[in-house]
């Protein structure tokens, strides 16, 4: 038999090979067990375990919920053959006592194995011994039992025996000249206790030691601000004494970086000025780095024009629009001068995505310690991702193991925070639904970079976090024709441009459109593409056509509307019905004969939503497949194996748009 407390509080049976785990029932049950195991073969009192399990008022039956839970206890344990293993719960009185061997409770064995270690006079077995104790720990522990101040204060002190055992096996990796492993072994419990001094002045002394001084520091600067943030206290005497020693030894060689992404430390390859030196009697370690995580989708094919937007995105980004010598715009190491943030918003189908990912592969060169990417689903007929959800995954790309990763979403952003503080990074957050779904999830970090992607405007996000906007519009004439010839060839064009500018404006310049057209056309190699403009002529049938498969603006704007109140929709299809192009607050109050005032503000809930363009002050413009969306005259009649275009307020659908040009 196995008893745990180091994690989930479990009881295993059966051959080693093969353990059954025990059924324990509830939390209080489970509580029971862990409150016996954390003092075996002594009494546990009944008002002990009261008190332990209820933290407000007892119910006055407490004592037979005891005695019910014990009871239970030992049926499952006798299942268990516990009596095989020299286990027998027995009742002494008004308390009960768990006769259990040391070596069958992870914490004793754990006890053990630490006890035995001597990390300055056997730093080699001591590794051995610590990393074997280390590897009893399956999570936070007692996790399952109850949320009350014994247990709390219990597994606190299991923590704090942890960070011991993590400390002494990083003194022994030092012992042994391997400055690294010790790097290892500390970062991840420095990031999860940023204010224990002492794990973060062997965190400091570690980094220096394997030659990245410059690490080290921004360590003691980032701690020494949290304290003075958090405690209003300066830096104790140990996290002093450990910035003093880095700053007076004196460097006697340029070492190899040691692989900070291989550590999950901050600062990866490819930062520049950092300054690596080791003292003499420190042999360096150079460690391979992990490769850094490339989580952007593929480039958008065909990708045209948007040459203003993508400068405005490195301008905002990268601290210039001006390219690198010998390279991209900002290749040259040129950082965002506070962590970027671009704000890219539009239309539905305007090509945010493409955008975003197209920049992204462009300036690879500028983000060495790699690109993440997320497409939150804001607008993508379904739940919305939860950031907790995407923080897991970013944290997971960044080295950080699955166990060690928090649950609560605060906790998960303050790590996710600390590993990118360092690091230059790119994050791409795709298809935002909102400011609050963004935030969790925004690095924060000086040389990183973010992309933000939204049909909505995200003025929260612009309030709060200083997001730049970059409002994306419909392309041109000549670049629409251009990302035609792109996905269909120059020469296909080329046979009649005029068709080809009539296409444009018919697909209202959306991306996402020409790409559903030019979808229709290269499935139909031998149809001109004055065939497909008279085609799409016909306003009953434009959004089916200018759909493919899954995809198409039609589903896009389906998303979209989804999003609306019922009021909201109600006025969007009035104006459809109602209106040529423009609009002021007064006509389209007229039109859906509501009053004026609350107009003013549906009007700003569409615009806001990219449904509607402010062109100027209270004149409101329509596109024309909005339009016809709003109609809800989109058919599929006649349209070879496309979708119904849908009417306002329909039922929401559709698949997320992938990174392509339109999305």
């Amino acid at each position: 038999m196995d008893f745990s407390l180091l994690g989930p509080v479990t009881v295993t049976a059966g051959p080693q090979a093969a353990p059954v785990e025990l059924p324990l029932g509830p939390a209080k049950r489970r509580s029971v067990l862990a409150m016996l195991l954390l003092r075996p073969n002594a009494t546990v009192s009944v008002e002990q375990l009261i008190s332990s399990l209820w933290e407000d008022e007892p119910p006055a039956h407490a004592r037979t919920v005891i005695q019910g839970h014990v009871s239970r206890l030992r049926a499952a344990l006798a299942e268990g053959g516990a009596e095989d293993h020299g286990v027998e719960l027995a009742t002494h009185s008004s308390a009960y006592l768990l006769r259990i061997p040391d070596s069958l409770i992870d914490t004793q064995r754990f006890d053990q194995l630490t006890a035995q270690a001597s990390p300055e006079s056997a730093p080699g077995e001591a590794v051995q011994l610590l990393r074997q104790a280390l590897g009893l720990w399956r999570g936070p522990a007692l996790t399952g039992t109850v949320a009350s101040p014994p247990f709390a204060a219990a597994a606190h002190a299991l923590e704090e025996r942890r960070l011991s055992a993590v400390e002494a096996l990083a003194r022994a990796h030092e012992g042994l000249g391997e400055y690294e492993q010790a790097v290892r072994a500390l970062h991840p419990a420095a990031v999860a206790n940023p204010l224990r001094e002492g794990l973060i002045a062997a965190l400091m002394l570690a980094l220096y030691r394997s030659g990245r001084q410059s690490d080290a520091i921004a360590w003691f600067h980032r701690t020494r601000q949290l304290l003075d943030d958090d405690l209003g206290v300066d830096p104790g005497q140990r996290l002093s004494a450990a910035y003093q020693e880095i700053l007076t030894a004196a460097p006697t060689a340029d070492g190899p970086r040691g692989g900070a992404e291989a550590a999950g430390q901050p600062g990866g390859a490819g930062q520049p000025g950092a300054q690596q030196a080791a003292t003499p009697q420190h042999p360096l370690s150079a460690a391979a780095p992990a490769p850094a995580p490339e989580l952007l989708p593929r480039p958008p094919a065909g990708f045209h024009g948007r040459g203003a937007e993508l400068a405005e995105l490195t301008r905002l980004t990268l601290g210039t629009a001006e390219p690198a010598q010998g390279g991209a715009a900002g290749d040259s190491g040129g950082y965002p001068q506070e962590g970027g943030i671009a704000l890219l918003s539009g239309p539905a189908g305007v090509g945010k995505t493409g955008l975003a990912v197209h920049w992204g592969h462009a300036h690879a060169a500028a983000f060495p310690d790699g690109r993440l990417f997320a497409d939150l689903r804001g607008f993508s007929g379904g739940e919305a991702v939860l950031p907790a959800e995407v923080l897991r995954e970013f944290l997971l790309a960044l080295g950080t193991p699955a166990e060690q990763i928090p649950t609560s979403t605060e906790a998960a952003s303050a790590l996710y925070r600390s590993l990118a503080a360092r690091r230059r990074l790119l994050v791409v957050l795709d298809n935002a639904g909102s400011s609050a779904q963004v935030r969790p999830l925004l690095p924060g970090g000086p040389h990183c970079a973010t992309l933000v992607t939204s049909r909505s405007r995200l003025d929260g996000l612009i309030a709060t976090d200083a997001a730049r906007p970059v409002r994306l519009h419909a392309l041109g004439p000549e670049d629409g024709v251009g990302l035609l010839g792109a996905l269909l060839g120059p020469a296909r064009v080329a046979e009649d441009p005029e068709a080809a500018r009539e296409l444009v404006a018919l697909c209202d310049g959306l991306p996402l459109a020409l790409r559903a057209a030019s979808a229709q056309l290269m499935a139909r190699p031998r149809w001109r593409l004055a065939r497909l403009a008279t085609a799409l002529r016909d306003e009953r049938r434009r959004l089916a056509l200018l759909s493919a498969e899954d995809t198409g603006v039609a589903a896009a704007l389906r998303n979209s509307v989804a999003r609306l109140s019922a009021d909201d929709a109600q006025l969007l299809r009035a104006l459809g019905a109602g209106f040529a192009r423009e609009v002021n607050t007064a006509e389209a109050a007229a039109l859906s004969g509501a009053d004026p005032e609350l107009i003013q503000d549906s009007l700003e809930r569409l615009a806001e939503m990219h449904l509607l363009d402010e062109e100027a002050t209270n004149r409101y413009v329509m596109s024309d497949l909005v339009k016809l969306f709003a109609q809800g005259d989109g058919s599929d009649r006649d349209a070879p194996g496309e979708t119904s275009g849908g009417a306002v307020g329909g039922p929401p659908g559709g698949p997320s748009q992938g990174p392509s040009q339109g999305g």
